[in-house]
């Protein structure tokens, strides 16, 4: 047991370090004017970013477990998204500067290093530990988001260079892939449990149960650039016919500017250019379609005559998991993702053709159903039942209801965040988030 501490402590201390480095890098790779970004309703500003997630260390592991005092009381409530508008934010003389926020986050992780080093790891503080890193990877996802929405360069890491093109395009891997009726597990292991070691789960995943599915049949791969690209091109902005009411209603908002393509792609020099970050290149009619609505993604496909998958059958589709197996966290088992399974890290920027990753298909031969995009589903975003609310009482409860689920992490989620039962909710309009899509055969009949 001991030496079984000891591995775990050797493990969380290297998960801090290296969400330390990277959101770091994010932070200080951008000068003093790029950090002063302008308001924009779908990001934070990188430095509010940093100094909130050393916040949420000070609350759910000094405060709640020693009963320390911040380090800044004057500053909790700015910290704190619950205590400030998002648009206040934006105010740079409600906050401290670049220096005094590294040294801020800095002091926070030196102490957090240091609690780890010293302190008896219980299963309730290595959750707790765990939990608060696993959030500051929900904020590197997202400066990563607002690198991308405003224009600044790619992230430290990130590379462009794409393969050949293949004579593949989009779900050319072969016929979809059938899912046989059945009974099928879904979630992870329940409140009596939240503390288990190997298999932490926020509160939206849990508890696990099992559901009876019809036979169904989803597409292998993720849609391509180059198939939604025949969407557009046929019109498919322009006929209402094929959106519905919501979709229609975003079609038509002033932010959106009535969209007649993916917010990132443009018609220029006679051929379909994207951009990624600060630059704009040609199109990869490979790669997965990305940054799109949920509105785009049901209204492709009613063009297309399929259907979106439910977030149940995304799970199945990619677990595969039933009562008395081996319960599978990954398509591919219980390994931790690498980068031969799963586009992730903010380093391949879902720009590889949707037939890659073959070493991370699900035992039914569906592709990237980890990393890349955020697939939506149909599904609305809703408590499982039994659900019980975590030590972080807004983790889920605040979207319940008007949001819907997206799964399989994208080509910005931190690999420790990456897993076949995690619920990501998203608004129905969100494009800024790379997102796309799956598609499911309709039932005959």
């Amino acid at each position: 047991m001991m030496e079984a501490k000891h591995m775990q402590k050797a493990e969380l201390l290297a998960e801090l370090a290296l969400t330390r480095k990277r959101t770091r890098e994010l932070i200080t790779s951008l000068d003093e004017q790029q950090l002063d970004v302008p308001y924009h309703p779908g990001v934070n500003p990188p430095l509010w970013e940093m100094g909130h997630a050393a916040f949420f260390y000070e609350v759910f592991v000094f405060s709640l477990l020693d009963g320390d005092a911040s380090f800044d009381p004057s500053m909790d409530d700015l910290w704190d998204s619950f205590h400030i508008d998002h648009q206040d934010r934006w105010r740079r003389d409600l906050f401290p500067g670049l220096k005094k926020t590294l040294a801020y986050f800095d002091h926070v992780y030196a102490k957090m290093a240091g609690r780890i080093e010293r302190t008896p790891l219980t299963d309730r503080e290595l959750y707790l530990c765990r939990y608060a890193i696993y959030h500051q990877n929900m904020h590197i996802e997202s400066l990563v988001w607002c690198r991308q929405t405003v224009g600044f360069a790619p992230p430290p890491g990130a590379s462009f260079e794409r393969p050949a093109p293949s004579e593949l395009r989009g779900s050319s891997l072969g016929d979809d892939a059938i899912v046989p009726a059945g009974d099928w597990l879904i979630g992870m292991p329940g409140d009596s449990e939240q503390y288990a070691t190997e298999d932490f789960a926020f509160d939206a995943e849990k508890p696990r149960h099992a559901v009876s599915l019809d036979e169904f049949a989803i597409s292998r791969c993720l849609v391509s650039n180059h198939e939604f690209m025949a969407f557009v091109e046929d019109g498919g902005y322009q006929k209402p016919e094929l959106w519905s009411f919501g979709g229609q209603k975003w079609l038509r908002t002033d932010i959106n500017m009535a969209p007649q393509h993916p917010v990132y792609w443009r018609w220029q020099d006679n051929q379909w250019q994207e951009k990624l970050f600060d630059q704009w290149q040609s199109l990869s009619p490979d790669a997965p379609v990305t940054h799109v609505s949920y509105w785009e993604a049901e209204a492709y496909c009613c063009w297309a005559g399929r259907r979106l998958p439910t977030e149940q059958e995304w799970e199945v589709a990619a677990l595969g998991n039933r009562k008395g197996e081996t319960f599978q966290r990954y398509p591919w088992g219980n390994e931790l993702p690498d980068a031969v399974q799963a586009d992730m890290n903010a380093t391949g920027m879902a720009q590889n053709p949707v037939s890659d990753y073959p070493a991370g298909d699900s035992p039914f031969g569906c592709r990237q159903m980890i990393g890349s995009v955020w697939e939506w589903t149909s599904s609305q975003f809703f408590p499982y039942d039994g659900f019980c609310i975590d030590m972080y009482p807004f983790m889920s409860t605040l979207q319940f209801g008007d949001h819907k689920v997206s799964r399989g992490g994208g080509c910005a989620t931190s690999f420790s965040l990456i897993r076949g039962t995690y619920r990501q909710a998203y608004l129905p309009q969100r494009n800024d988030v790379y997102t796309g899509f799956r598609t499911c055969a309709l039932p005959e009949g």
